[in-house]
């Protein structure tokens, strides 16, 4: 169990829920966008987050994990939503919090979207969409919970990385981002794990994601950006549009301003 656990925010499998039903189809939304998303992953200062932005990024997200080398308190995270402009998505990473916690850091710090990190239920999911709340939930290649569990959650978008390192998160290990393509023509797919600005375009030709997160591959310590690392991984990933000439790139992340963007 993960600090601030509630009784039915765990385990992952739950009777009596029903599979997920957020595939990819003609059914939403008809902005798209040529390229992947990026959502930068770690902040903890807030002008390195406003760079991030004016270079970019679609998304940002902010650790609320104490055994993160990037965990941030919530007057940390407020200041830097607080930096970013409306059109990016503020997302908040917790591993196995409970329901209350996870709230409190929504409505404190002002996220628009959380990623769930770890063996979290289909219910805690399914509670924070009914208050409004954008959900990404990881799911891992050779851990749990595996790919098989979009089954049974309704998650806007799904984190897929290898299982792999002493945290929750890629651990900065690349790994064969093919393994997850199958999963992306299916479902919103965010790839991440081990990417950097020089290979992400690997990566991204790999498992053609709607959106790829990084965060150690970027950053010149822990917690701090080189914003000429996340200069060129974007460049990198606005290069890959030639990829998707016969797929339509539909955005995965829900802005501040609460509508979704290309």
């Amino acid at each position: 169990m993960g600090f601030g656990t509630e009784p039915d925010d765990c385990p992952v499998m739950q009777e009596g829920l029903e599979p997920s039903k957020k595939t990819l189809s003609m059914s939403e939304p008809a902005m798209t966008c040529p390229y992947p998303q990026v959502k930068i992953c770690g902040l903890t200062r807030p002008h390195e987050a406003a760079r991030c932005a004016g270079l970019g990024a679609d998304a940002i997200g902010l650790v609320f994990f104490p055994q993160s080398p990037r965990n941030v308190t919530p007057e940390q995270a407020g200041a830097v939503v607080a930096a970013l402009p409306e059109s990016v998505a503020a997302v908040g990473v917790f591993v196995e919090a409970g329901f209350s916690f996870i709230m409190s850091r929504v409505e404190r710090c002002g996220l628009s979207m959380v990623q769930l990190h770890g063996r979290e239920s289909p219910r805690l999911a399914a509670r924070l969409t009914a208050e409004g709340v954008g959900v990404i939930k990881a799911l891992f290649v050779g851990g749990r919970p595996g790919l098989t569990a979009v089954q049974v959650f309704d998650a806007d978008a799904y984190l897929v990385e290898c299982a792999r390192g002493p945290l929750p998160g890629g651990n900065a290990m690349a790994w064969d981002w093919g393994a997850a393509r199958d999963f992306g023509a299916h479902h919103p797919l965010v790839l991440a794990g081990g990417l950097s600005p020089d290979n992400v375009g690997d990566a991204i030709r790999a498992g053609l994601p709607a959106a790829v997160d990084v965060s150690s591959g970027v950053e010149a310590s822990p917690g701090r950006k080189d914003t000429d690392k996340v200069a060129r991984l974007i460049a990198a990933v606005h290069g890959s549009a030639r990829h998707y000439a016969a797929r339509t790139l539909q955005p995965v992340f829900r802005p501040k301003g609460g509508a979704l963007h290309a």
